[in-house]
Order: C-alpha cells, then structure tokens, then sequence
C-alpha cells in the first residue's frame, strides 16, 4: 500500500497501518517498507462536511495521472450511488477522472472477493461489520484518512464497532445492518404481529406464506439466540467463537418450541430467500417475512397502505413468551489497500459516507444513517421499518468479532430445524444438534 498524503499532511497521515486482530505491530511496515501511522489524524484538514480541500488529491486527478477508480455497492443501491459519484465529480471541477466505475456486489461477500485479489477488486466498497476483522487481518484495507472528521460527524456505537487496536479502518455508511418483522396489514393485524404463533396463524388463515430464511445463518442464528445461545466475540487467539453462559435445558426447550410450531404450521412457514417476500406480497401470495431495511422500498412498493413493520415477535416457550433475538451490525465503506489512487479514494469514501449521501440513501433506499445529523431528520424518526429495527436491536447481539466458522453450522442449524424429518418432541435429538452447533462453531468438531 502506497501512502496517503504524506507530502500534504507533512507525515500527520501515512499509509495503511497492517494490524492484525489477534493483535501485532501497531505500526506495521506497508508494501513500500515505510511505518505506516496507527490511527491516522485529519491534522490540518479542511473539511466541510463531505467535502475536503481539493489540495488532498495531491498529484492524482491531474492530467498526467487521471483518475480511474471502481465501486462496489449493493444492487438496491447502485444507481443512486452512480447519482452520488457523478456529484463527487462536479465537487471537484479541477480534477481530471477518467472513470468511476459503480459495481454491484453483495456486501456479504465483499471480503471474499477483496481476499481472492485485491489487486483487481474495488478501490471502495462496501461491507457489514462483522467482516472487519478478516479485512485487517489480511491487511487489505486502508485505515480511515479522516479519523477526526468521521468520529464526530457519526455515533459512537458505528465508530467503535470499526475500530481496531485504536485504529478506525471503515467509514460508517449505516446504523441498521439487521432484520425485522414486515407483513401485510390487510393480513396480520398490529397485535396479531406481537406473537409469532400470531403471525402464523393470520397467514394460515388468509392461505398466505409466512417467509424466513431459515437456511441463512445469518438469520438462523435467531433459533440459537433466542434460545440463550448467544456471542460474545471472540476468544483471546482472535480466531475462536466465544460465547455466553446459557441454561442448556432451556435452551433445548426453545429450540423445541420452534420445531414445534413450524411443524404445525407446515406449508405456511416457508424457508426462502428473502427476495421472495417483496414478489410475494406483490403477488399476494405472502403475508408476512423477515427481511431487513435493504428490501425496505421493495416491500413498501408491494404493500403500499398496507404496509406493516414491528421488531421480531415472541415466541411461547412452556407457557412464556420469548422476544426472539437476532443479530444487529453497521454497514462501512472501506478503502482497499491496493488502489492505485489512494487519496481519490478516501476522499470519495469520505463523501459516499458523509451527511448528504446518508440522507439520499435514508430517503430514497429506507438506510438507517449513521451520521448523527441525519438519525435526526423527520425521514428517520417518522420510519416505521428504523422504529422496528431500533427497537429489535435492543433485542439482539452485536454482529462484530463473529468467527468466520460461525454461520454455516447455524444454517445446519436452521435446516436441521424446519426440516420434516425433525422430532420436536425428542429433546436429546435437540439436545446432541445444539451442542454439534457450538463445537462446529468454535471448530472442534
């Protein structure tokens, strides 16, 4: 990695720091063999809002060295994010770009593909929280060149979640990363929403499909949660999945109560992908879902008046109703080590990030911002979907430091569950797949 800015910042801000999550050198030596700073500083920048002094670009964006940069940014998002990087041009009158590119690429498989070759990957790009760790550790990502300017102008749960080792490595893009109850109101009334049996029957009722994509982990984790089976970072090698004490028996129990109401209600609880909901209500075959606020302008496009959010339902667990508990996270933009136009890109991260595009996304996609100012605008606070994702996340667990073993045996979980073959009334059955889950997890099985 190259540095960034270091004539303009007079060695204040230098090129990415390498720190791995298991810990290390805090001033790791970059590709170019310089100590790269930990924790960068906006030192004498001028910044208004989104924008920086145009000095920053250094020589890139000249006509000796136009700019070429690619995106990554997620289908729902890619032409307003093409509407925000043609405004990012037109900020910049005196810089020369011969082309931005805006890629879609799902955010859950960003590292992934950051990983494979970075070299080839996307300048900026977007991802979820929990895959910061990874991103560090295989040093392909850029700390944040404007670690003072987006600690204040972004919430402190955001700034944290992005930070390792004292270092801020993401610029905050959401506050919302989670999912939530949406259904049809001419279907599932508000109190009928409260309780998941509730919500079951009123699809049943109306010969409608209930859909959760039971064999995500991502949202099967949900089973495991609710049950007390819950996350706690990471252990002290960085690597292994910690988790919380939790009463086994209860634990089972839950995990019973949930067989046991998917069975019952077979052919009305559908395991799907979570694009099947806004289709299906389109196509009036769904009455309700779990999905997030990524589908919130599908989903409120297919129901229009008929639109209804709450956070997650409970569930009756030998006669007590139990909040079910899912897993809540940020969205970053991030800068990828290896770009060849370091400053364009933090400055065009910077942008992407700040209070104006924050609010595009907010009224146009349904986002949840991170941007302190924008939590306040009337498109945040008048929002049913934020209403119920704020409220859910009160009932969930961080999704930051999850161990990359940590999903598939919560899908295996999740599959084993709603499957037809599963036993609800066999509580060693449920108790021997609870306890394969947490080993396959912490990868001792």
């Amino acid at each position: 990695m190259k540095k960034i800015l270091a004539i303009l910042l007079a060695g204040m801000m230098t090129a990415t720091a390498l720190v791995g999550c298991g810990g290390g050198d805090a001033s790791s030596k970059t590709d170019n063999g310089s100590k790269a700073d930990n924790g960068s500083s906006d030192g004498a920048a001028k910044i208004e809002g989104s924008i920086v002094d145009d000095s920053y670009f250094g020589d890139e964006g000249t006509d000796s060295k136009p700019v070429t940069l690619k995106v990554w940014a997620p289908d729902a998002a890619v032409s307003l994010v093409k509407e925000q990087v043609e405004a990012f041009k037109k900020a910049y009158p005196k810089r020369k770009f011969k082309e931005i590119s805006v890629v879609a690429q799902g955010e859950k498989d960003a590292a992934t593909n950051i990983l494979n070759d970075a070299t080839t990957a996307a300048d900026v790009f977007s991802f979820p929280s929990d895959q910061l760790n990874k991103l560090v550790d295989a040093g392909v990502i850029s700390q944040v060149a404007f670690k003072d300017a987006v600690t204040e102008a972004n919430d402190e749960g955001t700034v944290k979640a992005g930070t390792l080792n004292g270092t801020l490595y993401a610029y905050p893009e959401t506050n919302d990363n989670g999912y939530y109850l949406v259904y049809d109101k001419s279907v599932v009334s508000d109190e009928q929403a409260q309780t998941l049996e509730g919500v079951l029957e009123a699809c049943k009722k109306a010969g409608k499909k209930f859909i959760m994509n039971a064999g995500d982990g991502y949202y099967a984790c949900t089973f495991a949660f609710t049950a007390g089976v819950k996350i706690d970072g990471l252990e002290k090698d960085g690597i292994t999945q910690k988790f919380v004490k939790y009463d086994e028996d209860e634990a089972v129990a839950t995990l019973q109560a949930f067989a046991k109401l998917i069975k019952d209600y077979r052919g009305t609880f559908q395991s799907l992908d979570v694009a099947n909901i806004a289709s299906g209500f389109a196509g009036g075959k769904c009455g309700a879902g779990i999905d997030g606020s990524w589908d919130t302008a599908s989903n409120q496009k297919a129901l229009g008046d008929n639109f209804g959010a709450a956070k997650l339902p409970t569930i009756n667990v030998n006669g007590t109703d139990k909040q079910l508990i899912s897993i809540f996270g940020y969205k970053y933009i991030g800068v990828n080590g290896s770009s060849k136009f370091p400053a364009t890109a933090q400055i065009l991260a910077h942008y992407l990030a700040g209070e104006e595009c924050q609010l595009q996304r907010t009224e146009k996609l349904g986002w949840g911002p991170s941007n302190k100012k924008v939590q306040e605008n009337k498109a945040v606070t008048g929002s049913p979907v934020l209403k119920a994702i704020g409220e859910q996340a009160k009932n969930a667990c961080i999704q930051v430091n999850v161990a990359n073993t940590f999903w598939d045996p919560m899908a295996n979980l999740g599959n084993k569950i709603i499957a037809d073959t599963c036993n609800p009334s066999d509580a060693a059955a449920m108790k021997k797949l609870l306890n394969e889950t947490i080993s396959n997890v912490r990868d001792e099985g």
